[in-house]
């Protein structure tokens, strides 16, 4: 998910305010599918379970304006390769977001996309869900995207709009799918040198923690779904969380008993944050 425009923002707010979506039929997974086993990294950074972070989407940081946190998420295609060597000598490091679910008009490399992988809108005007049965057409672009995070230094990225298969996207997806999908995803960023953060995708976690060094998480506490996520913190990688409606006093004595990362943010994911820790 990601906040473009006024009119995205206020669509996406209809759905965050009210109640959790509904999932589809056919989106809860079956029998673990056979898939690649987890791509080791011994030079990938391995966050630790507290980490002061910023996430912001909106615009990109100026480079003599970041925060003293330790970590910033920025979009990877806005952000320069100049900004991300600005954190790394203030000591942060930097995660690379990029939509690996969605199609986004708005990219330079949309046209990649052909009509057969566009399903239905995201909730956000320009963004279309993908078909990620079709592996053999997204498997090239998306390691192009992760070639650009590696390009300009980033340390990690952040994988968005990857549980489709829990969402109405015009295909029928499966668990299974999905899960193949997600295990190219984080371990062809491990290929690379770099993390690889699980965006949401509550569902799998047992399946998926072996291959994802952090989880970022949208609203756990808003909708009573924070206990899945403790197995990344049991396993020691840390858990990134976000709330929107609720206020600090709702949640955040929850997180830091969770010892999570949470933050409370505008919708829009612009500088504003509030943490529950910390700087």
């Amino acid at each position: 998910m990601k906040g473009r425009s006024v009119v995205g923002i206020m669509l996406a707010l209809l759905v965050l305010v009210g109640a959790a979506p509904a999932v589809a039929a056919h989106s809860m997974p079956g029998p673990t599918p056979r898939v690649a086993d987890p791509v080791p990294c011994a030079g990938c950074w391995h966050p630790s379970l507290k980490v002061s972070w910023q996430w912001q989407l909106q615009d990109p940081p100026k480079a003599g304006a970041l925060r003293n946190v330790k970590m910033y998420d920025v979009d990877g295609f806005e952000a320069t390769r100049s900004l991300v060597t600005a954190m790394h000598s203030k000591g942060i490091k930097a995660v690379c977001y990029i939509s690996a679910g969605s199609w986004e008009r708005y990219r330079p490399d949309a046209n990649d996309f052909p009509a057969s992988v566009l399903g239905r809108s995201n909730g956000w005007p320009g963004e279309k869900w993908l078909d990620v049965r079709k592996r053999a057409i997204l498997k090239p672009i998306m390691r192009a995207r992760m070639d650009i995070c590696q390009r300009k230094g980033f340390d990690a990225i952040e994988f968005d709009n990857v549980d489709g298969y829990q969402n109405a996207t015009g295909f029928p997806l499966t668990g299974g799918d999905q899960l193949r999908y997600n295990v190219f995803l984080a371990n062809a960023a491990h290929a690379r040198g770099l993390s690889a953060f699980l965006k949401n995708d509550l569902g799998q976690i047992p399946k998926l923690l072996p291959y994802f060094d952090a989880s970022l998480n949208e609203q756990c506490f808003q909708y009573s779904e924070c206990a899945a996520l403790s197995r990344f913190v049991s396993a020691g990688k840390p858990v990134f969380n976000v709330e929107y409606k609720l206020d600090r006093s709702q949640f955040c004595a929850k997180a830091n008993a969770r010892n999570f990362n949470s933050l409370k943010k505008r919708l829009a994911l612009d500088a504003w944050r509030r943490p529950c820790r910390g700087a």
